[in-house]
């Protein structure tokens, strides 16, 4: 996707100590990776609810057929 190289990530990261400080970005990364994992936590339940309703659907859909094919 992004085609960025270890020089690009070193100069964000020194733009980063400096506006930020030292003391501060331990905070910030930490804060960043909760988010993250917040994020993909988020993203797994609802591919999973999906995936379930999907499930469903088709199972009705079965039902359905099988109750036709009866009558």
């Amino acid at each position: 996707m992004f085609n960025v190289g270890p020089g690009e990530i070193a100069i964000v990261f020194g733009l980063a100590l400096l506006v930020f400080g030292p003391k501060k970005l331990p905070e910030l990364g930490k804060a960043l990776g909760q988010g993250i994992g917040n994020f993909k936590r988020s993203l797994t339940d609802a591919q999973s609810e999906m995936t379930n309703a999907l499930k469903e659907s088709e199972k009705q859909q079965q039902e359905q057929a099988l109750e036709e094919k009866k009558s």
